[in-house]
């Protein structure tokens, strides 16, 4: 009986736990000349790393700006 996965308890819990990952995507992103709504790409599995990537290397992205 029953076994729809998490319930409502559970999609809420995932809900804080994008949150928790996007917003300071949100925040930092347009301090490395990134569109904010890119941080949603966070929301994919391995989205963050890819972003995190980006964000270290971006100096080296743009030839060094300096």
């Amino acid at each position: 009986m029953g076994g729809y996965g998490m319930g409502g308890g559970g999609l809420f819990l995932m809900l804080i736990l994008a949150a928790l990952v996007v917003i300071p995507f949100w925040r930092l992103l347009p301090k490395f000349g990134i569109p904010s709504w890119v941080s949603l790409v966070a929301i994919i599995p391995l989205g963050a790393l890819v972003l995190l990537w980006v964000m270290a290397f971006r100096d080296k992205l743009d030839g060094g700006r300096g």
